[in-house]
């Protein structure tokens, strides 16, 4: 879907702050829809990030969900990387409490199910979902994670709650210029223009360290996809960790693919290719059985 739908905008106070949102779908009392949660990137804002995406998350509205593309703080997210310098990060900003009371609004009426909240983040976004997985796992029933890796751990600052298993998906392009596939360290010129720094690790470093989280200790499995159309140059790849009774990790590889969001429309072209063989609504959907 790359039409957006009809949305409203929503408000909760943290800390005696108004931090906004924009929410997607409509839910009566009692009705305990599952909640989505839209982390955006760096220099955006829910609004900004849902015109980026075509309104891919769109889709998960319309199939009975509600989705709320929340705001971050002077367009980033209090993620928990240490060398963060923006201001969400300077100020200490209380993200995760953010989080919190957005899920609380919905719940306190049963217009969303609270087991059935899920986070999708994309690049700062995604390390926001991150330090989520990690402080306040019992808020989700299931992370996504696009074009963001795991901190490496002198770069990691987040508390730990105790360990929770999630089912996580993770997407990245192989020639994401922004956020290695590879890992690494930004560039001088990155660094400084999305004020951010430290080491990361690789995509499938980060999708292990998911499964070992979970406790799924088997060696991976991994699928090319087939192609749905020869103009687009990407290819997928799909590799999926699982071991019985624990939530599986699955992590869909983007060869070619850029610091994009997977979608029936296309990202800028400064930063790389949109991947149209896969749709990542759909993925969503599939993998946490929405």
């Amino acid at each position: 879907m790359s039409s957006l739908l009809e949305a409203t905008r929503g408000s909760v106070t943290v800390a005696g702050a108004t931090r906004t949102f924009t929410l997607v779908g409509a839910a009566a009392p009692g009705d305990a829809k599952p909640l989505i949660l839209v982390f955006h990137g760096s220099r955006q804002t829910g609004d900004k990030h849902r015109a980026f995406t075509g309104g891919v998350f769109d889709a998960l509205a319309a199939r009975g969900a509600l989705v709320a593309y929340l705001d971050g703080f002077r367009g980033n997210w209090n993620d928990a990387r240490r060398e963060s310098r923006f201001p969400a990060r300077l100020a200490d900003i209380d993200d995760v409490g953010f989080t919190r009371a957005v899920i609380a609004t919905f719940a306190s009426d049963r217009r969303v199910d609270p087991s059935r909240v899920y986070a999708v983040g994309y690049s700062n976004g995604g390390q926001m979902v991150i330090r989520l997985a990690h402080e306040a796992p019992d808020l989700l029933a299931g992370a996504t994670v696009i074009a963001a890796t795991m901190p490496a751990p002198e770069n990691f600052l987040a508390g730990q709650a105790p360990r929770a298993s999630l089912p996580v998906l993770l997407i990245h392009g192989t020639k994401d210029r922004i956020v290695s596939y590879r890992g690494g360290t930004m560039n001088w010129a990155l660094r400084t223009l999305f004020k951010v720094g430290g080491a990361t690790w690789s995509a499938t470093r980060t999708a292990r360290y998911f499964a070992e989280r979970n406790g799924i200790t088997t060696e991976p499995v991994t699928t090319r996809l087939p192609k749905k159309t020869t103009a687009d140059p990407t290819e997928v790849e799909r590799t999926t960790y699982e071991a019985e009774g624990v939530p599986p990790v699955v992590l869909y590889t983007i060869h070619r693919g850029g610091h994009t969001v997977p979608a029936p429309s296309s990202a800028p072209a400064l930063i790389g290719k949109t991947s149209h063989q896969i749709d990542t609504a759909d993925l969503i959907t599939q993998f946490f059985d929405l």
